[in-house]
Parts: structure tokens; sequence; C-alpha cells
């Protein structure tokens, strides 16, 4: 039983919205509605109950634009937009099922008449990006008019979207005074979803892009642009300030080496020695074979490995996704970071367990900040506090960029 939905593999997902109600992404009594709603159900319950909340929402919306309350349609317009993201998590992966791509849809649709009735109203952007080019939106400082103001920029990680990055970050620096620019790379949300774009380990590639155009936009500080990823962008934002040195700060949350340390000890559970362990991409078969046991008989393993990482990585088999995630580490580029840098680590948060090794590596100007389970932000990401990681955060940066 979990804290909202019975089903605990739902309420790793549906807890989510928790962190975004400081930033109008929901109310608990909504998402409460949805767990009861949910009750015993599978996972097309679960969607079928988030996107019957998000209907309800952009119906509301439109009836509060034709009445001219633009407040009230931005506000659920955007709760509208949440509650669709919500909805696919659990069917989230390859083959794609046709229920994601709706939702999806739907998301955006009402996230961007929510973000146009903003003041001033916020469009969609196109950053250029090898031949093609990357979703991505500027919230802007709030009460900034034309003065110039430094510019976080936010990265995502395995599953989550623009969406989640505006509620999770880009509302709170808006209000500290900080221009966001959130965006989603290869392998994350449009360029997954609609166009089978997969996740690549050069994220200073992708940020360079990012960097190069967000140096066009009006009233950015060229000077003072920042770059936070969280969750798998713990290690894609590390990654990218260790080749874009255009950054004047780094925020990891949490401060993630690489994706393979887990994969390693389970590989050595399956009955690999360490140094076989060491090349992921050329275990034997007889461990893979153990591996792939015990992936399939693990929900939470499956959907994690065969359902996400798969298709994320745009691989359909165990070897080739190992081969695939040796590719996301930071040896021999931690100490090419040079901006000062923030690391956080959860409690409990199974991704922050090389926090501490990223930290001691790095020879730039750093931070560690550990959340607690006694603060109620012990979990990954701090979703069930995400206002205290936001306070600490956007505290650090406002030093560090003066």
């Amino acid at each position: 039983m979990g804290l909202i939905f019975r089903d605990d593999f739902h309420d790793d997902f549906g807890a989510w919205p928790i962190g975004y109600i400081p930033y109008g992404g929901a109310d608990l009594g909504e998402v409460i509605a949805v767990g009861r709603a949910v009750g015993d159900g599978d996972d097309g319950a679960f969607y079928d109950a988030w996107v019957a909340a998000g209907d309800r929402f952009a119906s509301q919306a439109e009836e509060a634009q034709a009445a001219g309350r633009r407040a009230s349609a931005r506000e659920l317009f955007l709760r509208a937009s949440c509650f669709y993201c919500a909805a696919y998590h659990p069917i989230y992966g390859a083959p794609v099922d046709p229920r994601l791509v709706a939702a999806f849809r739907k998301q955006i649709v009402a996230f961007d008449s929510g973000l146009a009735l903003n003041d001033p109203p916020v469009e969609p952007l196109r950053i250029p990006f090898a031949g093609g080019s990357l979703p991505g939106y500027l919230i802007p400082a709030v009460g900034a008019g034309d003065t110039a103001r430094p510019l976080l920029i936010c990265t995502n990680g395995y599953d989550a979207t623009v969406t989640d990055m505006y509620f999770a970050s880009a509302v709170a620096a808006s209000r500290r005074g900080y221009h966001c620019l959130i965006f989603d790379g290869p392998g994350q949300g449009e360029n997954l979803i609609e166009h089978g774009l997969h996740l690549r380990p050069d994220w200073e590639t992708v940020v360079a892009a990012v960097v190069d155009f967000a140096l066009t936009l009006p009233h950015v500080d060229a000077n003072r642009m920042a770059l936070s990823g969280w969750s798998l962008g713990g290690h894609l934002a590390p990654r990218a300030a260790s080749g874009e040195h255009r950054l004047a700060a780094l925020i990891a949350d949490p401060g993630l080496w690489s994706i393979t340390g887990a994969f390693r000890a389970f590989a050595m559970k399956c009955g690999a020695t360490e140094e076989a362990a060491a090349s992921l991409g050329t275990l034997g078969q007889e461990v893979i074979d153990r591996m792939w046991q015990a992936v399939t008989n693990d929900r939470k393993l499956r959907w994690t490995v065969v359902q996400r990482g798969f298709w994320v990585h745009g691989v359909d088999n165990l070897r080739d996704y190992l081969r695939s995630v040796e590719e996301f580490t930071l040896d021999g580029r931690v100490e090419d970071i040079r901006c000062p840098t923030l690391l956080t680590a959860g409690e409990n948060d199974p991704l922050a367990t090389t926090a501490q090794a990223l930290f001691e590596a790095l020879r730039c100007q750093k931070t560690l900040i550990r959340f607690t389970a006694a603060q109620g932000a012990g979990d990954h990401c701090e979703m069930k506090n995400r206002s205290l990681f936001n306070r600490h955060a956007l505290d650090w940066l406002d030093e560090v960029l003066g």
C-alpha cells in the first residue's frame, strides 16, 4: 500500500504531482481523488483516472477562458497538463502505446494554452539541433520587464518532460528573478514520443546548442547562465558542463557519476566477477541470462530496464542496453567541470549513492547538500518536499551569481 495509491508501483508515479503542489500542478485532494478512482485497478485504470481529471480541468479552463476569467483558465490548463503527463508513466515504453501518444499530445496542448495566458505570454520555442530542433520554453523572471536577468537552463532525466521541469524548477526560479529555459533533449518528451530520437551520452553537444540559442534571446545576461539537471539530468548536466564552459554555475540533483554503478553490482550478484562487471557489454551469456530473469520477474525492474530503458536507448535486448549505458559516465571528464557546482543527495534516493564520490572528484568550487527523510525530502529528487530543494538551490545560485 503506497502513500496515496494502493499499488506501490502506481504510487511511485502517482505521488510525483505532490511535489508540484506549491507551483500550481495539483492540489493534494485532487491527487487523492485520482488514487481512489484507481483503487485496485490496473495500469489502464491508472491512465483513465488521470486523463479523466485532466479532461475535466481542460473543460473548465475552456469555460473560464470563454467567460473572460483569464487567471483561472491559465491555472486550469496548466493543471490539466500535469494530470495528462502523470497518466502514461506505467505504460511508458516500446512498442509505443497509442494512449501514451494521445495523453502526451493533450498534455502539450494544455500546457501551451496555459502558458499563452501568462503575462507576458509564453510561446513554444524551437532550438536548432543536429539538422532538426528541440522543443523549449523561456519562462520569464517575474517582474523582469526589459531588464537583463540571469538564466537557468534546466535539463530533464529519463522519463520526465518539459511540463515536469516547469513545475519542478521553472516556476520557483522565475519567482526568484531568473529567466528559465526548459527543453527536452534527445530521448526525452516530444523527441522520443513523436520522433523516435534516442538518448545520447554527449550531453555537452546538446547543451552547447541550447546555450547558442539562449544567447539569441532578449534580456538574458550572457555572463550569468546556469545549468540544472534532475534525476538522470544529475548526470547529464555535469557531463554537459565538462565540455560547455560558457556556464557560470551547475546544479546536479542528485549528483550522479554514471548510469552503470547499480548495474555492475547487479551483475556481480548474478555471478559476474568484479573484473567481468567492469565491462557490462561483454558479460558472459550465463550472467546476462540470470540478469534477464531477475529483470523480467520484477515489475519495477522490468519497467525501468525493458519498457523505459530499451525504448529511450533505442535497443531491443539487455546486452545492447548494458553497452549503451556504459557510455553514460563522467570517467575522465570530472576534472573538466570548471564552474561552481552544487550537488544534492537525498537520504533514500538510489541515484544519490555516487554524489559523495563525485563531490570529492570535482576540482571546481563545490557544495554538497544532503536532504533527509526527517525533512520530508529524502526521496528521489526531493519530490515530497520540492520547495525545500528549490529554496536551497536558488539561495546557492543567488550567492554564486551575485
